[in-house]
């Protein structure tokens, strides 16, 4: 397993992975903002304390699986796994150019560390059933888990719901599903766009164990996480409420910066934000 650290070190290792999300997206030019920055901080907790993972041997056979069904906000994953050791932090800075191995959407056979290839939604609940069946009534390996994040925007898909059901039929309780509830998808909030309401009910009703946290309190996501691995007889999905673009002053809650990157000048505000914490830290040095 990678290191554990402490909840103020990933709480730290968030805020650098944020760093870097704004640094990739103002070098790349294009890119997600929004939700890449509102899932540092499950991303942290996943890297740091709750994946069985060997960054330094990424196809280790007792790995832990992690599949990202919302491709687009696949900076906060490369950030994270550079600051876990899966590659050199330098390479964020080729997102999405020609030829680099940090795609715009995850492509599988590019990345060792990287369990699925994304990019139309609604493709990783379907992807991460059919994993964990096979581990639950092929392999009847019960110690390794598959996690899967999902955006609620996404959630729009039909293939979510059919997935679902597959997986409350054979209580897949190796899974773990992750809905990263912010309220927004590129066309404006999602309660407008297409109410998901009341989604607590929705998931249990297709037999799904469910809960519900503060997606950015360390401490709950790893103990939900713990909770889910307990639960022997169904699968589970955390719903995790977020602030999109968590973090930066002026993107925070606005669906406006789901889909663009920042420019140079807004880069460096949304630095001077996360380097200060919203300006809670006045002095140099200051930190978690």
């Amino acid at each position: 397993m990678t290191t554990q650290l402490t909840i103020p070190q990933i709480e730290q290792k968030a805020v650098e992975i944020r760093r870097s999300i704004i640094t990739m997206l103002q070098t790349a030019g294009s890119g997600h903002s929004a939700g890449p920055l509102g899932l540092a901080d499950i991303f942290a907790a996943l890297y740091f304390n709750v994946l069985n993972i060997r960054p330094e041997e990424p196809e280790w056979s007792d790995r832990d699986i992690f599949f990202l069904s919302n491709g687009h906000t696949v900076p906060v994953q490369y950030a994270a796994m550079a600051e876990a050791g899966y590659f050199d932090k330098s390479e964020l800075l080729t997102l999405r150019k020609l030829g680099s191995r940090l795609q715009g959407h995850p492509e599988r056979e590019k990345l060792p560390g990287l369990e699925n290839t994304s990019g139309p939604l609604g493709s990783g609940l379907s992807q991460a059933s059919g994993y964990a069946y096979s581990l639950q009534y092929i392999d009847k390996n019960p110690h390794r888990f598959v996690y899967v994040m999902m955006g609620d925007g996404e959630l729009d898909e039909g293939n979510i719901w059919e997935a679902a059901m597959f997986a409350g039929k054979y209580k897949l309780s190796q899974l773990v599903a992750f809905v990263d509830r912010n309220n927004i998808q590129i066309d404006g909030p999602t309660e407008e766009v297409m109410p998901l309401e009341n989604l607590k009910a929705k998931w249990e009703s297709f037999g799904w164990h469910v809960i519900e946290i503060d997606g950015h309190n360390i401490e709950s996501i790893i103990d939900a996480c713990s909770q889910a691995r307990a639960i022997s007889y169904q699968p589970t999905v955390i719903i995790c409420h977020t602030i999109p673009g968590k973090g930066v002053n002026f993107m925070e809650y606005n669906y406006k910066w789901h889909g663009i990157p920042p420019n140079a000048e807004q880069a460096k505000e949304a630095l001077e934000d996360l380097r200060t914490l919203g300006g809670t830290i006045t002095h140099e040095g200051g930190g978690l």
